[in-house]
């Protein structure tokens, strides 16, 4: 985990990292929110959709944000207070997703910081991008 305070961030200041999508994640998201949608729980659903498989819940990717935030950049003194998600491209189970980050704004009065950030598949396919607002402990 980062420890970054205020005062070392700078504009420009980037972070990233990857993960695999699992089954498990799949299963656990579900229980944890309920969502039992087919396009999410039934391979048949989703391929009849036109999608070659179930696809992953767009909050489990989003979620990879967080993350982001909370552990990488500023990571420990972080207050995620805004995310503003896009979603361009669907995820199964399986990919390896890249999870990047840029600050973009500093507001040295408040104590903000806004990120820049987009996940990637492992084809370097966009399927996400959002602008998150970050305040600071320390």
């Amino acid at each position: 985990m980062n420890i970054y305070k205020f005062e070392e961030l700078s504009v420009g200041l980037k972070k990233s990292f990857e993960i695999k999508i699992t089954e498990t994640m799949m299963s656990d998201f579900c229980k944890l929110s309920s969502d039992i949608n087919p396009l999410h729980t039934s391979e048949d659903y989703a391929k009849q959709a036109g999608f070659q498989s179930r696809v992953v819940y767009g909050q489990l990717v989003a979620s990879f944000y967080s993350t982001l935030v909370g552990v990488h950049l500023p990571g420990k003194y972080a207050i995620l207070q805004g995310i503003d998600t896009k979603f361009n491209k669907p995820v199964f189970v399986g990919d390896t997703l890249c999870i990047e980050g840029e600050i973009s704004f500093k507001h040295d009065n408040f104590k903000l910081i806004e990120i820049k950030a987009k996940i990637r598949n492992q084809e370097k396919k966009k399927v996400s991008g959002a602008k998150i607002t970050v305040g600071l402990l320390g």
